[in-house]
């Protein structure tokens, strides 16, 4: 009895270290969101520039993530995951150190870099160490650990830069990171199920079946449509609720991710069923539901606008964990590199959602105007 208690025990421990990989690289990613009109003010810079604080993180991450893919199917995953976790730690603090924007910029590109080996070899990581009906639920406790990483990551970074300015902000997600890169090294078991592929030629042939499989387009197809509406509706929410006549400061417009939370609480639930519904009728629902949150943006009274960034953030996150439960169905061998393929789909539409001309908003219209 005592051993069925602690194999439970180490079950439930590592799904904790799975949601913390989620939160750990999530914390980071869209952190410089809130900080957006803060930085135009201190350093003088127009909305595309500042902006660039966050698609030079998506363009980074699109960038290394098929190369982290082949990596991690020749040198394994926990290994890579944990090295990942404390190695983004590094730019996290020499972020705060940054004398320009552009040196900043710079950081968040670096920063970029390190979380592909936490996105795509945790989705390969849960695929190969779950039961397949148990995929869904434990890859719905990874997005939720995406989901309160953003939001926390955003959150603290606004009320963090409203007392003690955008350096103490980077320092504080810094520390937060190191102590979840500790807990995922203790917590998370090494794989069981991994087959290592040794040769350059094999690991390569991968990415050729999978750029040839049909069923992981369409999850690649998804993954670049969802991030590209929501990186440029929340990224561009921002500079529309900090003017008139909602006038909404650094510290209000970080409480905004709070929204996020709505798909902390729905995701896990949709994860239960997902497996018996099925992934095309989840994510025909998720996407629907997205664009209706987009759309009750256009009405400019400020609780509206909230509620519907609220189901927009709902419905991207339930189609990422259907579309990532997905792949690692279809893909077969070589999941981490069908993974990183997804995230480098994924990121490139976020990094294009971003580049809006910088164009004045108007009083009316929500984020849909700055289109």
């Amino acid at each position: 009895m005592i051993g069925v208690d602690i194999q439970r025990k180490k079950s439930r421990l590592s799904i904790v270290a799975v949601a913390l990989a989620g939160f750990s690289a999530f914390l980071h990613l869209y952190a410089t969101q809130s900080l957006l009109s803060l930085l135009r003010q201190v350093f003088h810079a127009t909305k595309v520039e500042v902006s660039l604080t966050v698609s030079a993180t998506t363009i980074a991450v699109a960038l290394a993530a098929p190369i982290i893919g082949l990596l991690a199917d020749s040198l394994g995953r926990k290994r890579i995951i944990v090295l990942a976790a404390f190695g983004l730690t590094i730019p996290t603090f020499l972020a705060a150190t940054s004398s320009s924007l552009y040196e900043l910029v710079g950081w968040r590109f670096v920063q970029g870099l390190f979380m592909p080996a936490i996105f795509a070899v945790t989705v390969a990581y849960i695929s190969e160490e779950w039961h397949r009906d148990r995929i869904g639920s434990v890859m719905a406790a990874y997005i939720t650990g995406n989901i309160l990483g953003g939001v926390l990551g955003r959150f603290l970074s606004g009320v963090i830069a409203a007392q003690w300015g955008w350096r103490g902000a980077f320092l504080v997600l810094g520390c937060l990171n190191f102590l979840s890169g500790t807990a995922i090294w203790a917590w998370l078991p090494h794989s069981q199920s991994f087959q290592r592929e040794l040769k350059l030629s094999a690991l390569t042939a991968n990415v050729t079946l999978h750029l040839r499989n049909s069923k992981l387009w369409a999850a690649y197809a998804v993954g670049f449509n969802v991030l590209f509406s929501n990186v440029s509706t929340f990224t561009y929410v921002n500079f529309y609720l900090s003017a008139p006549p909602f006038r909404l400061g650094t510290a209000a417009l970080g409480s905004v991710f709070f929204v996020y939370l709505l798909g902390a609480v729905v995701t896990p639930i949709v994860g239960r069923w997902m497996g018996r519904v099925g992934y095309r009728v989840t994510l025909a629902i998720a996407i629907l539901t997205a664009s209706t949150g987009v759309c009750m943006t256009l009405n400019p009274t400020l609780w509206v606008v909230i509620l519907g960034l609220a189901i927009s953030a709902t419905g991207i996150f339930v189609c990422q964990s259907a579309a990532n439960s997905y792949i690692g169905m279809v893909s077969g061998q070589g999941k981490a590199t069908a993974a990183g393929l997804y995230v480098a789909f994924y990121y490139l539409g976020g990094s294009i959602g971003r580049s809006h001309p910088d164009l004045p908003g108007r009083q009316g219209g929500g984020p849909l105007a700055w289109r």
